[in-house]
Order: structure tokens, then C-alpha cells, then sequence
């Protein structure tokens, strides 16, 4: 099989805030076009604006900072597109908590052990097989705990028909944890469509 190497500076327009032209850091998308920026970046954008700083689309008249979501995907991404650009992210929040004399939070620590640990096992040439096993065991305690994921990032999705043939539903968005994925939401769609399989669902 062929294999093509790709530069960086060929991909960088998709993985560079466009409000400060660096890589991005806390990827944030805007709902509706879905547009990512720097979380820093666009928040301070739309303390004086509500329109996408890319497309110019209206996010919302008064309340355009409910309409963004953290974009994980798109940070880890970046993060293992660019080399050393999470670890000198999270050394730079260090320094600037302990510059202001303030304990350092605890997902800044845990995002750096995990990029450590991550680095180490492919330094190594490890992997861990039971990496899904216990996500998944960390999913079914946070169920039982009773959350569901309501603590969770939310983002909101709109269900549109592909067809003219089909009518539209009136109530079309869907608001859920970032971390849901297709799947989640077929099997959701099929429950509320009484499907007998989500895999009816195109």
C-alpha cells in the first residue's frame, strides 16, 4: 500500500484559530456552522460580537456564548498533529498559576499525566489493551451515580431529512454530552421512532 507523507504546513489552515493564527488551544466550535476557534480567542470575540468570526452567520442575538461547545475531537487532533504543542500548553498553565501563587486545578494535572503516560507508551512501544474496557467501566459507574453525562460538556445537534419526500420533525435539535457518538444517537432516534434495530437508520 502507498503512502504519501503530508506537511504540516499543508493542513494547517484547518488546525490554526483564525481569530489568533496559532494552533488551537481549547478547541471551541460554534454550533451552528461549526467553525472552531481557540476558547480564549472567541469568548473574548463575543463580548463585542454574535456573529461567527469565520462565516459572519448570527450564533445567537444576546446569548451567542450558550451556543459554543468544546471540541475534543479536534483538540486531540491538534494535539498529535503537533508535536510538543500539549505539553508546552499545559507547562505554560503551570507557570501562570504558580506565578500567582494559586494551586494549579486538577484536570491541568490530570491532562498532564495523561500526556505524559501517553507519551511514554509510545516511546516505548506499548499499548494498552484495556484502555476500552476501562472507559467503559468508567461510563456504567457515572450511570449508576445517576448523572447520565448532565455534568458533561453539552453540544447541540440538529436532525435534518435528507429527503423532500419525508416530513421535518418539529422538534428537531437534540441536546447531548459531547461525548456521544453516532451510535448513541441512532440508538436514541430508533427508541423514539419505536425501530425494532437502530441500524435501520441511515
Amino acid at each position: 500500500m502507498l503512502t504519501r507523507k503530508i506537511k504540516l504546513w499543508d493542513i494547517n489552515a484547518h488546525i490554526t484559530c483564525r481569530l489568533c493564527s496559532g494552533y488551537l488551544i481549547d478547541a471551541t466550535t460554534v454550533t451552528e456552522c461549526l467553525h472552531t476557534f481557540c476558547r480564549s480567542c472567541l469568548v473574548k470575540y463575543l463580548e463585542e460580537n454574535n456573529t461567527c468570526p469565520t462565516c459572519r452567520i448570527v450564533i445567537h442575538q444576546s446569548h451567542p456564548l450558550q451556543y459554543i461547545g468544546h471540541d475534543r475531537t479536534m483538540q486531540d487532533i491538534v494535539y498529535k498533529l503537533v508535536p510538543g504543542l500539549q505539553e508546552a500548553e499545559m507547562r505554560k498553565q503551570r507557570e501562570f498559576y504558580h506565578k500567582l501563587g494559586l494551586e494549579v486545578p486538577g484536570d491541568i494535572k490530570g491532562e498532564t499525566c495523561s500526556a505524559k503516560q501517553h507519551l511514554d507508551s509510545h516511546r516505548n512501544g506499548e499499548t494498552k489493551a484495556d484502555d476500552s474496557s476501562n472507559k467503559e467501566a468508567a461510563e456504567e459507574k457515572q450511570e449508576e451515580d445517576g448523572d447520565y453525562h448532565r455534568s458533561d460538556e453539552q453540544v447541540s445537534i440538529c436532525l435534518e431529512c435528507n429527503s423532500s419526500k419525508l416530513r421535518g420533525l418539529k422538534r428537531k435539535w437534540i441536546r447531548c454530552s459531547a461525548q456521544a457518538t453516532v451510535l448513541h444517537l441512532k440508538k436514541f432516534i430508533a427508541k423514539k421512532l419505536n425501530l425494532s434495530s437502530f441500524n435501520e437508520i441511515v
